[in-house]
This record gives C-alpha cells, sequence and structure tokens, in this order.
C-alpha cells in the first residue's frame, strides 16, 4: 500500500507506517536537517525537501494512493504557544485538505497535540470534519497516549483517521498494549552505563516510572532542554537533570544527576537505536522532541491497513 507523508520530519510517523505495512511513494518536509535524517537512514525514499504549500502544485501526480499521512505543525493548537488556530500562519491544515481533494486517496492519517481538542477549537473542528466529509470521508479522532503502546512516556496525541465511507465500517481505534512500558531506568540502563558510569545501577532503580513528555521546542524558540520547569521538576523526580542535553553518557566516577543524550531521547520517544539523526545538538535534539513515536503510528497505520484489506476482500467476495 502507497503512503505519501506531509511534514515528515525525522521520520517518527514514517517509520511506524513503514512496519505498519505500507511503501512511502513520496515524504515532503521543509526542514533541512530532518531531510538529511530521512535521507540518511532511508536512502531509497523519495525525499522531497520542500514547503507543502508549494507541493500541492505537483499533488496529482500521487492521485490514488491508499494514504496521505502528516505531523501537521502543532505550535497553533499548543498550549506552550499561543494557540492561534486558524489565524496562525503555520497552520497547514487547509493546505494539507487541498492536497487530500486532489490525491483522494483511501484514507487520511494527521497527527497533533492535545491542544486541537480544547474547547476553543471547536468550530475548528467541526468545519474540518464538515470537509472532508464533503470528499466522501468518514471522519473521527482520538486522544492516544504513547504509553499505551509501550512507550515510555506518556506524551498524549490527537489522531485524525479519515476514510472513505464504503472502508470506515472496517475501521477500529488500537486499544493499546495489555502490559505497561518500560521506565525510564530499564530502558536507558544500558546507554547509561555505556561509559562504566559506577552509578548507573542506583539511577537505574531511581528512574523507575515513565517519562514526562518529551518538549522538542520550535525553530524560533526553546534550545535543547527537557521542556519547561514543571517538566524539569518532573525528571528531577527520575534523576535526571532537563536543563541541557549531554553529549555523552556519564563518564565512570561522574556523581550528581545525569543529563540525557540526544540517543537517549529518541529511545524515549520509540526510534529504534538503528535511527540516526543528522545534524548538531540542538538541531538532532529538536528533530527528536517533535517527533510523532513511531510504535503508536504503526499501532493506528496497522489498523487503517488491516481495513482497506477487509473492504477489499468484502469487495471481491460480493463481485
Amino acid at each position: 500500500m502507497k503512503s505519501l507523508e506531509l511534514c515528515a520530519g525525522a521520520g517518527g510517523q514514517a517509520l511506524g507506517l513503514e512496519q505498519a505495512g505500507f511503501e512511502h511513494v513520496a515524504l515532503v518536509e521543509n526542514d533541512a536537517h530532518c531531510c538529511a535524517t530521512l535521507r540518511k537512514n532511508r536512502p531509497s525514499w523519495n525525499v522531497i525537501e520542500d514547503d507543502v504549500r508549494s507541493f500541492k502544485k505537483v499533488a496529482n501526480e500521487y492521485s490514488g494512493i491508499e494514504l496521505v499521512a502528516g505531523g501537521l505543525p502543532c505550535p497553533p493548537f499548543s498550549k506552550a504557544g499561543k494557540q492561534l488556530g486558524e489565524k496562525d500562519e503555520r497552520n497547514l491544515f487547509p493546505d494539507a485538505l487541498e492536497i487530500i481533494d486532489t490525491i483522494r486517496p483511501k484514507a487520511v492519517m494527521i497527527e497533533n497535540v492535545r491542544g486541537f481538542l480544547d474547547g476553543a477549537f471547536e468550530d475548528y473542528r467541526r468545519e474540518l470534519k464538515s470537509q472532508l466529509e464533503g470528499m466522501d470521508y468518514e471522519v473521527d479522532w482520538d486522544l492516544l497516549n504513547a504509553s499505551k503502546f509501550g512507550v515510555p512516556q506518556l506524551r498524549p496525541r490527537v489522531i485524525i483517521v479519515a476514510m472513505q465511507r464504503q472502508l470506515w465500517p472496517h475501521f477500529q481505534w488500537p486499544s493499546g498494549l495489555e502490559k505497561p512500558p518500560k521506565t525510564v531506568g530499564e530502558t536507558l540502563y544500558k546507554l547509561m552505563s555505556a561509559n562504566d558510569w559506577i552509578g548507573a545501577k542506583a539511577w537505574k532503580e531511581r528512574a523507575d516510572d515513565i517519562a514526562p513528555t518529551i518538549v522538542g521546542g520550535s525553530k524560533k524558540h526553546g534550545g535543547p532542554d527537557l521542556g519547561p520547569t514543571r517538566a524539569k521538576a518532573a525528571w528531577a523526580t527520575l534523576g535526571v537533570n532537563g536543563k541541557t542535553i549531554a553529549e555523552e553518557a556519564p563518564e565512570r566516577d561522574f556523581v550528581g544527576m545525569p543529563r540525557l543524550t540526544v540517543e537517549m531521547v529518541a529511545r524515549i520517544q520509540g526510534f529504534p537505536p538503528r535511527w540516526n539523526f543528522v545534524g548538531r545538538k540542538t538541531a538532532a535534539y529538536r528533530q527528536v522532541g517533535n517527533a510523532f513515536p513511531p510504535p503508536v503510528a504503526n499501532a493506528v497505520g496497522t489498523k487503517i491497513r488491516e481495513a482497506i484489506e477487509a473492504a477489499e476482500r468484502k469487495a471481491l467476495k460480493a463481485a
């Protein structure tokens, strides 16, 4: 099944959808570091380094594919910003809708922040749903917590799914895993002890819970740290210094609360060890912090693929 990825970032959603059985015909992203990361990890992917607004001009080349997916910019709806919604210049929902209308895929999957569900955006959600229904899609959204899918952080995210009407009866939201995710200590112990830190085992025992939501920051605001004051305090209870990001794991005789490396943060986001991020620390961390955890994208993508397959089987049987 073919997929087109909008605002692909560093590949969290794309990787999860690949695991779910989708082949990407193109990935559109305007950040040079993210594009370099995508190309480094998947040289065969068709990475288009361009703005979604410009990509609209050639969207018809991808008509008829199974899925259009994307992690549209979250600042217009994020509580960390001004929540300007449709008035925010970074709001790409209208452009994504134009692309969807041109391509008419069998399914659509869009990820955004929890703030999208705030009461202030009720009219916006209603209009979004109305426009998609006007294209003969059924639409729903749900708030999924990454921790339900094996990711060692809470990370609530809104997932919007739209499917052609004949496919919709076959779609079900993923329910998540029955067992809880690993703790931060269990997840990062090997990475923390990479330089033979003698305090690694004690730290593992202290870091006995899942992580707060990883915060990536934007190009205008935020650097390589683990978020606002409240988030840093939550990290401190796990024995982590969240004020900055480290270049490498603690040395053998290190004393105090360790900092996380970019690789460690990526592991907490659900990226596999083999996924490498291109760029210096700040650019690499921002890619990780803004990513969609691959296991969640995999779970939703699998349900979308299964719905399409079930509808196709039914149609063949009827024929």
